[in-house]
């Protein structure tokens, strides 16, 4: 497996599609835009496991030997991916606490 610039800029940019629609996602639920929801963190899902999956396979690769160089632009996709997937985590989090908290102040409106 060569890993050249071209792939690690492909990963930093599906990294950045995971981090956007989970941004989305989030911003949908602040907004109650409920519908949305759903499809934005499958969004984020579907460009998160693209981005792990070639990950996985420059581990493999890499067999633990350091057979693939690290390049300054392989350091920085990778956090790009980190951050990603940490940020996909969190919209989760954010996205049911929205919901609670909707659910809790449309009950205070009703009584």
């Amino acid at each position: 497996m060569e890993i050249d610039e071209e792939m690690l800029i492909s990963l930093i940019i599906s990294a950045g599609e995971a981090k956007s629609c989970a941004m989305e996602a989030i911003r949908a639920a602040r907004n109650g835009e409920w519908d949305n929801v759903p499809s934005l963190l499958k969004q984020s899902d579907d460009a998160a496991r693209e981005c792990h999956n070639a990950q996985t396979r420059m581990i493999g690769e890499d067999e633990g030997c350091g057979k693939i160089p690290v390049s300054l632009i392989m350091v920085h996709a990778q956090d790009h991916i980190m951050n990603a997937m940490l940020c996909r985590e969190m919209a989760e989090e954010l996205v049911c606490l929205y919901r609670k908290f909707n659910s809790l102040t449309s009950q205070s409106k009703d009584a």
